[in-house]
């Protein structure tokens, strides 16, 4: 495909369904009219109506002001929101060959679109002098925010840059945008590529649910009647946990550890060493002495050494009870007469024994009681009970997949507020993992314009009519992904660049990781939990069990992530060409640590999406364990009002976190809810941390 989208002849563009109005309820993408070939057109005429907006507010002859620069600034793009918001989706939601290939155009385009925009030495000449007389142009709060993060945005790009140097950075950017796509399409191309079928004889201690959901996975890739293990976490994890077939769990484990570094056309090692390069250089050229410090900058943690200082706090202990946890497990190993040393691929599972023996509690015990429409019926609840909202499902809006559901939501006066898709089921056209979006974003500043927020996930589908069953760290992730939601509907700002998660990347975590805390309250487990089959409740001694056993195997999954944020910071503050090989520099960076050889990153580089399919979390994983500082001493505040609905609480949550969007700064926004700064130690608590290790 050439370099060049394609522009639509009239008639085609009238036939555009990208490019007219939407005749659907709440103008929502007709997503059934809309096919591949649509997007470039759209595309071209969404770049031309921007270029052409910015280009007006560049040479506007009239002394630059709020209205006529920052202003007009933010009501620019409309078309080319509009249309990436939907491709966006369909990439990484319900792909094809012919999307991905677009992709790979749109990505290099899309660079050369925003690049001399965001380096245009005039359009930032009249923000910086915006900027400069801030205190005399009488702003809103709001608008001083959104002043500031537009003229931040613009200087971090390279709008200050000498033109030498621009041009250098455009080539960069360019570059990184091509090498990001082909990360994720790689990964996705291995993911698609593997299976492992399931005889009768390979199914020992597997739980039904689990070779349920195997039958399910093997009828979407059209093998109906067998049974298939993929590389999607939803199925490799409960495989690691249950399968007794060590040989098994060693295919399993290492193909999943294998994603994107096969040698293959999929392998991802050459593309993680020039992005590395890349972002070195674009760091320097800014005046950075590493990519890490110039991500940073503009962040809560501010520095390379806050990130390192808070995870080098939490690995330490960490470490120490995982280092116990081995023992208890080799102790097992040797106790079924086992002459073998504890692996990688076995941790799962004796961690799932050692946890029966230590709280009588396994995964397998609750899942019946996890009905995925229970959960999601939960966390609707949840939200009605802090924050006034309902949920309807209609079934009259365009979707992308027969499997997406949407629901319509409603505030307390039962206007209008958002409507939120829901998108559950792991599908060989989804990448893996679970995440928020939005098609269309909240703001009022020339109308009210209500959200369109979406969730993905990549649960197992139940089969045979079953209804799909959730471990607790998949109803974790459902509450997860429903906070960020959340964050998305509930957002009450006037500027879109301001709206919903617009906010610094350790802050984002927030509001999705605190809402996971509901998930595990008794008395929301008691109302949701019900068995799949008889109805019934989740029995009381049942649910003890499970509260008992929350922080069992904490150590592992502090150190899973841990290692993983340390190797993403040390990648992005050592010099690129330490990382030259991929597999030595991971080798080193866990040697370095102290990483126990019986567990694995929870993300290997070649398939770290997170920080090399994008930059979004690039040297900055670390933002999940820094918004769990703060979530694990949000939540005390309910705790601490004794009632985990408290309704002074819930309108401080609402008003101060939720639905202010980036319109404010995070600190001053969590210090409004809290009252005070949040306590680091909460986030060991919670996690078991601070307590004596347990004997095995």
């Amino acid at each position: 495909m050439s370099e060049t989208l394609q522009t639509a002849a009239p008639s085609e563009a009238g036939e555009n369904p990208l490019l007219r109005p939407w005749q659907t309820p709440f103008e929502t993408p007709p997503f059934s009219e809309i096919q591949p070939e649509h997007f470039l057109p759209a595309f071209e005429q969404a770049f031309a109506d921007h270029a052409a907006e910015i280009a007006a507010i560049t040479h506007d002859p009239s002394v630059p002001d709020f209205a006529n620069t920052i202003t007009a600034l933010e009501r620019s793009g409309k078309l080319l929101a509009k249309v990436s918001a939907v491709f966006y989706d369909l990439v990484s939601a319900h792909s094809n060959p012919a999307i991905l290939e677009i992709d790979n155009e749109v990505s290099l385009r899309m660079a050369r679109h925003w690049n001399p925009i965001m380096m245009n030495a005039v359009l930032f000449g009249r923000i910086a002098l915006l900027h400069d007389n801030r205190a005399t142009l009488k702003l809103t709060g709001e608008q001083m925010r959104l002043l500031e993060r537009t003229y931040t945005n613009f200087h971090r790009a390279g709008a200050g840059l000498d033109e030498v140097a621009k041009k250098r950075r455009a080539e960069i950017n360019e570059r990184l945008a091509q090498l990001g796509t082909a990360f994720s399409h790689h990964l996705l191309g291995d993911e698609q590529d593997w299976f492992m079928e399931l005889g009768e004889a390979d199914r020992d201690g597997l739980p039904e649910a689990f070779i349920a959901a195997a039958k399910a996975a093997a009828e979407e890739r059209g093998m109906a009647g067998k049974a298939i293990v993929t590389l999607s976490r939803s199925s490799v994890e409960p495989f690691l946990k249950s399968s007794a077939r060590r040989d098994l769990r060693e295919k399993v484990f290492k193909a999943f550890t294998a994603r994107g570094d096969n040698g293959n056309a999929n392998d991802n090692n050459a593309t993680i060493v020039e992005i590395l390069a890349l972002r070195e250089e674009a760091a320097k050229i800014m005046g950075f002495p590493t990519y890490a410090a110039y991500r940073l900058e503009d962040s809560m943690a501010k520095t390379p050494e806050a990130v390192r200082s808070l995870l080098e706090r939490v690995w330490k202990p960490a470490r120490e009870r995982v280092l116990a946890d081995r023992d208890a497990l080799q102790g097992l190993i040797a106790e079924e007469g086992g002459n073998f040393a504890l692996a990688p691929w076995d941790w799962r599972y004796y961690a799932e024994k050692l946890r029966q023996r230590r709280a009588d509690f396994d995964d397998a015990a609750i899942k019946p009681y996890l009905v995925l429409d229970h959960m999601i019926e939960a966390a609707f609840d949840c939200a009605t009970r802090l924050f006034g909202i309902t949920f309807s499902e209609r079934k009259d809006i365009p979707v992308w997949h027969p499997d997406v559901r949407v629901w319509e939501v409603k505030d307390a006066a039962g206007k209008h507020k958002a409507l939120f898709y829901g998108d559950y089921f792991a599908r060989p056209s989804k990448r893996s993992g679970a995440w928020m979006t939005s098609l269309r974003d909240q703001q009022k500043l020339d109308v009210d314009v209500a959200p369109l927020i979406i969730n993905v996930c990549n649960f197992a589908k139940g089969a045979d009519g079953q209804p799909s069953l959730l471990s607790p760290d998949d109803a974790r992730t459902l509450f997860h992904e429903f906070g960020h939601g959340l964050h998305g509907m509930l957002s009450n700002v006037t500027y879109p660049s301001l709206s919903g998660t617009s906010v610094f990347t350790d802050f984002v975590e927030l509001p999705s990781q605190l809402y996971e805390h509901w998930q595990e309250q008794p008395q929301v487990l008691r109302q949701f939990a019900r068995h799949y089959q008889t109805g019934e409740p989740l029995p009381d001694d049942l649910l003890q069990r499970f509260l008992a056993a929350r922080k069992f195997n904490q150590g592992f999954a502090t150190v899973e992530f841990v290692s993983s944020a340390l190797v993403d910071l040390e990648f992005h503050t050592q010099p690129a060409a330490a990382g030259r090989d991929v597999a030595a520099f991971e080798k080193a960076e866990l040697e370095k640590i102290g990483m126990p050889a019986e567990i694995a990153l929870r993300h290997r580089p070649t398939q770290f999406g997170h920080i090399f399919s994008g930059d979004h979390y690039a040297s900055a994983y670390y933002s999940y364990m820094w918004s769990e500082v703060m979530d694990a001493d949000a939540f005390g505040a309910f705790e601490e009002a004794g009632d985990i609905f408290d309704p002074a609480v819930a309108k401080r949550l609402h008003d101060d976190i939720y639905s202010s969007g980036g319109s404010r700064d995070p600190e001053d926004a969590y210090v409004a809810f809290r009252g005070r700064e949040p306590e680091a130690d909460a986030l060991l608590r919670r996690r078991g941390l601070l307590e004596a290790t347990p004997a095995a």
